[in-house]
């Protein structure tokens, strides 16, 4: 994970926000290039000073584009092209930028070094053909317009001035989470010259979800939902844009793009577009429901189109990404908290889904590094944290600050049968060993949690699976016997003890009757 810290002035404000890069797929030779820490800073200097184009704004737009990212887009929408590398290059301008800066297509879209070379002599030969110097900063403004491949005047606008000059004016410095530098943005303060943003009074129609930040911008593509229950909001699927949020909610927009969303959420969190009414049926999914794909959840919806009874929320950024900005989290988990409020939805992954997980056939979005458990947990923050927060099985769904797994390499990781929460389980074989399998959670404070477990029932499943329960401390406040045969696909509650602050766990041994399986799938602590 990349840290982005924003500068002022007098203060630097930090915000952790995303990396980007996925494993290699059968219809892709390799996997990208990504820069080292030490490279990509001099990759933007050398590359802008081969072709004229001022530093900070080079930086500038790869930020905007992929946080700094080596990143494989996908097509999200008809007639979308995949974006590639730290700066995001489509389409055509893989050709035109290879060819201008002397590499291959491929290198384009594998190497950071290329990648950014290709984008900067793009933007150089533009700046050039409109006569523009490049010690004029300010006049690069509609440089950048055309960069951003976006039609819309406003969101054109929206693009240069608040995103990508934006980002100059406060500057920016990446690093890893070791401190090492990735590549930075001293403040340069600086107005494009090019047309402002619309004014907010021209955005002044109410959106459904009526908080600061969220602007009414309507999309044509969308109609009435059905009758009854079947038109009835019943699920949110989330949805990665596959490019910047300007791009994406300026295409939805379009007549042309015959897809929309009700949501498009930016990677800040600052601000959310609001496209089509709830009420409505958005056009952001191509499937109709199989409740297989869903663990077997509203099975009466099958073979209805899935827009029928959701709600689209769309997200800045790729299914690439190895992580999410928090801030982006956040302001979407409100929105989800929202909506589940509004529409009695249940706050569990199988009420709030991945668009590739209904349509696994040509989408992967919002990618494998989505936080689910983490996104649950903020949803649930959101609305009261009544309903405690979630310590997973993956890693990569929990937040590291407050929940963390660990098992030793005796245990499997497996989703082979269904009713698992997130997106699958570990289980070991049972054995008189001491080889547990730890669900960390974290307490600000000491007090009085519950401890539920979720597990996937089976008759090759312990029937008394031991539950063993420490206080940060290392005491140990209680231990109960789960029968894992039974109640799969549900949570069910150990018990209620008392902890400290700090670092608390429950364990799940091996320890038990041999011939059977222990499945370690996600505890709840509320």
């Amino acid at each position: 994970m990349f840290k982005f810290h924003t500068l002022a002035v007098a203060a630097l404000a930090a915000a952790t926000l995303a990396a980007c890069g996925d494993a290699p797929t059968a219809s892709r030779a390799a996997p990208p290039e990504a820069a080292t820490e030490q490279q990509l800073d001099a990759i933007f200097n050398q590359a802008a000073e081969e072709f004229g184009v001022p530093a900070p704004l080079l930086k500038a737009v790869g930020y905007v584009e992929t946080r700094w990212q080596m990143v494989r887009g996908e097509s999200e929408f008809p007639g979308q092209e995949p974006a590639f590398g730290v700066m995001a290059l489509r389409g055509a301008r893989v050709a035109q930028g290879a060819a201008l800066a002397g590499v291959t297509e491929r290198q384009v879209k594998e190497s950071a070094r290329a990648n950014v070379r290709a984008a900067a002599a793009l933007l150089g030969a533009w700046a050039r053909e409109a006569g523009i110097a490049a010690t004029d900063l300010a006049a690069w403004g509609p440089v950048v317009a055309r960069y951003s491949g976006i039609g819309r005047q406003d969101a054109q606008s929206m693009y240069v001035h608040n995103e990508v000059y934006a980002t100059m004016n406060r500057g920016v410095v990446g690093q890893t989470g070791t401190g090492s530098l990735v590549a930075s943005i001293m403040p340069v303060q600086v107005r494009a010259a090019f047309a402002p943003p619309p004014d907010g009074a021209t955005l002044a129609v109410a959106p459904d979800y009526p908080v600061a930040g969220t602007i009414w911008r309507p999309s044509p593509n969308y109609n009435t939902r059905p009758s009854g229950s079947l038109g009835g909001v019943q699920l949110v699927i989330i949805h990665t844009c596959e490019g910047s949020y300007a791009s994406c909610w300026s295409w939805l927009t379009n007549t042309d793009a015959q897809a929309s969303a009700h949501y498009v959420v930016n990677e800040s969190g600052s601000e959310i577009s609001q496209l089509v009414r709830e009420s409505s049926r958005a056009w952001h999914i191509a499937a109709t429901y199989d409740c297989s794909l869903n663990g077997s959840t509203l099975c009466g919806l099958n073979g209805y189109s899935s827009n029928n009874f959701t709600v689209g929320i769309e997200h800045g950024g790729f299914a690439s990404q190895t992580s999410f900005p928090s801030g982006q989290l956040d302001a979407s988990a409100r929105l989800s908290c929202d909506l589940s409020k509004a529409y009695a939805i249940p706050r569990d992954r199988y009420h709030f889904v991945g668009h590739g997980q209904l349509q696994p056939y040509n989408r992967s979005d919002p990618g494998p590094n989505w936080p689910w458990t983490d996104y649950l947990n903020r949803i649930n923050a959101a609305c009261g944290a009544t309903a405690g927060f979630v310590v997973d099985n993956d890693n990569g769904s929990n937040n590291s600050a407050t929940g963390r797994f660990e098992s030793s390499a005796s245990w499997t990781a497996s989703s082979g049968t269904s009713g698992y929460y997130g997106s699958g389980y570990s289980f070991a074989a049972t054995s008189p060993v001491s080889d547990g399998a730890t669900f960390w959670f974290y307490l600000s404070a000491s007090g009085s949690r519950t401890i539920d477990a979720w597990w996937t029932a089976g008759t090759n499943r312990a029937a008394a699976a031991p539950f063993i329960v420490y206080n940060a401390g290392g005491t140990e406040v209680g231990r109960v016997s789960a029968n894992q045969q039974l109640n799969g696909g549900r949570w069910n509650a150990l018990g209620t003890w008392n902890f400290t602050a700090g670092w608390n766990k429950v364990v799940l041994s091996r320890w038990t009757t041999d011939g059977y399986v222990v499945i370690a799938d996600a505890i709840r602590v509320r």
